[in-house]
């Protein structure tokens, strides 16, 4: 198993891309601690993993609040031991439309979620992991903070912050021997999906974005998990900085 024993948090997996996440490293041998705003989605993906045979515990926090993210990182250490690597998930937007008719409401949930969310957390696991002088941290940026779509000026900003945040996180922090990298999926078939498309999911409204993806697919919460075991994975160990593309070619 390439995560055999590895302490790791995955913030919003209570269902999506962090649902994918959380079993597949857990099937890789993680010990997760399945983070959610949700108790009941967040406590049935870490009974999953057990029923699987895995090991998780559930945690409740608000990745918005800094306390809450604190008592995060501080459960998985009272739990494991030790914590290798946080996986940044959470995430949220606006619906597609005219970026004017986005309110300041909207925005600073966005950018609290998406952005500040990683302040905290940052904050929270780099002195343990400094102590260590070892650990990883992974952020779901997306190809829209790459190739922004229309219609999503404000979404697509937070997660160019994202992608260059992780960057600039693994310049600083390299020395710390703690790499920072940034998973950056194409639209995929979540709960998200209809407020990104600004329309109603049916087939013929998926054919038009799928059509942009020149592997003639959306993104699953597998392809992404995929690529967060290796990254999370010793086989990535010298891997740091990096915007890794999960989007089928739409980046090419």
């Amino acid at each position: 198993m390439r995560l055999a024993a590895k302490s790791i948090i995955v913030t919003g997996a209570g269902s999506g891309i962090g649902e994918g996440i959380a079993l597949r490293l857990a099937a890789e041998g993680a010990r997760v601690i399945v983070n959610d705003i949700n108790p009941a989605a967040g406590e049935r993906v870490a009974q999953a993993i057990r029923d699987a045979g895995g090991q998780a515990r559930f945690f409740c926090a608000d990745v918005t609040r800094s306390g809450d993210v604190q008592a995060l990182v501080a459960q998985a250490v009272a739990q494991h031991g030790r914590l290798d690597a946080v996986v940044n998930n959470a995430g949220w937007t606006h619906k597609n439309g005219p970026l004017l008719d986005v309110d300041e409401a909207t925005f600073d949930r966005v950018y609290d979620i998406n952005v500040k969310s990683i302040f905290h957390m940052v904050h929270a696991v780099v002195p343990l992991m400094r102590s260590k002088r070892k650990g990883v941290i992974l952020n779901v940026g997306s190809t829209a903070g790459i190739r922004p779509r229309p219609g999503l000026t404000w979404y697509n900003s937070s997660k160019g912050a994202v992608n260059l945040m992780s960057k600039s996180l693994a310049a600083e922090l390299g020395p710390d021997n703690i790499r920072v990298n940034a998973i950056c999926p194409v639209m995929g078939a979540t709960g998200l999906l209809e407020q990104f498309m600004g329309m109603p999911d049916t087939p013929e409204n998926r054919k038009k974005f799928i059509g942009t993806i020149p592997m003639g697919r959306l993104s699953t919460p597998l392809d992404i998990a995929k690529a967060a075991v290796f990254l999370a994975s010793d086989d990535a160990e010298f891997i740091t900085g990096v915007e890794f593309p999960v989007d089928g070619g739409r980046t090419v």
